[in-house]
């Protein structure tokens, strides 16, 4: 019963990040500067990781330094920076709608790196994902930017990865240390290409400051805590579907917050997306407590 009541606890916290996520938009767009996305992203991870590593007091070693540049990079520096571009060339709605496509490439990248089973009702789940995404936030007026898609399905890419390895690389650290060093390896690698690509912030105003502060310390340092930390108990294919939340919580926030309208359509687009997390989560939870027998080998052990 303990097991279980822990089981669910972590799961709350853990869909705690994709949740706040989704008020990202909504500061980005009335709190922080524009057309700066590399300059946002490093500030949102710098700050952070910063306080972060002064708390836990501890660097990576070994071969751990390369894999945290690698895990920095595809969590943080190449997702965020796709991610920005998909925002800028694309209508909301269609760059959330290729990020929901994540839990169905965890799925997939999950079953050839961790052994995990993919079951069908794990995909049925993550596709119902997709099109309920679709429903709250696609317009039929929305135009197709060949750049902005790529980037936008690169970036569920490469999150994807990053969620798979950082399970596959599982360190014998905490994830107060894991968060810190991924956080200022993200850091390291966006900071040559806003320093040389952007030009400089304007004066910030308190708003400004305000809005930076949430993203790095609320945004990104308790969040991507609570995520590591679901991904080392659960598994990836476990808490992938929790991701679907964040499109949720950005249309509920605008309907809330910026007097936006919802429509029939984007209600059922809310139950199907909610369908489609409980009943992925069971599967991914299903799969997590009934490994193949493939797992006994050497290379699945460390999962």
């Amino acid at each position: 019963m303990n097991s279980r009541l822990n089981a669910h606890m972590t799961l709350l916290l853990t869909a705690l990040a994709p949740a706040i996520w989704g008020s990202s938009y909504i500061v980005i767009t009335e709190m922080l500067p524009p057309d700066r996305p590399l300059t946002l992203a490093l500030l949102r991870a710098l700050p952070a990781a910063l306080l972060l590593l002064l708390i836990v007091r501890q660097l990576p070693r070994g071969r751990w330094i390369f894999r945290v540049l690698v895990l920095g990079a595809l969590n943080f520096s190449i997702f965020w920076t796709l991610m920005n571009v998909g925002a800028y060339r694309l209508p909301g709605g269609v760059a959330a709608t290729l990020g929901a496509m994540q839990p169905l490439i965890v799925l997939v990248l999950a079953r050839f790196l961790l052994n995990g089973r993919l079951t069908w009702l794990a995909v049925l789940a993550g596709v119902a994902g997709v099109i309920g995404v679709g429903m709250l936030m696609l317009k039929p007026t929305a135009a197709l930017d060949p750049i902005g898609l790529l980037a936008a399905g690169a970036g569920a890419v490469s999150m994807a990865l990053g969620t798979v390895m950082t399970r596959y690389w599982k360190p014998e650290v905490s994830p107060l240390t894991l968060t810190a060093w991924q956080l200022a390896a993200g850091a390291l690698l966006l900071a040559p290409a806003a320093l040389i690509t952007e030009p400089a912030l304007p004066p910030l105003t308190g708003w400004n400051i305000a809005g930076f502060a949430y993203m790095t310390f609320i945004g990104a340092g308790l969040t991507y805590l609570l995520w590591f930390r679901g991904i080392g108990l659960l598994g990836p294919s476990a808490i992938a579907p929790l991701g679907l939340l964040s499109p949720l919580m950005a249309v509920i926030l605008g309907w809330a917050i910026l007097d936006q309208t919802l429509s029939a359509v984007q209600i059922a687009g809310m139950v199907l997306v909610l369908g489609s997390i409980l009943v992925g989560q069971h599967a991914g939870q299903l799969a997590q407590r009934r490994p193949p027998a493939s797992l006994a080998s050497p290379v699945s052990r460390q999962v």
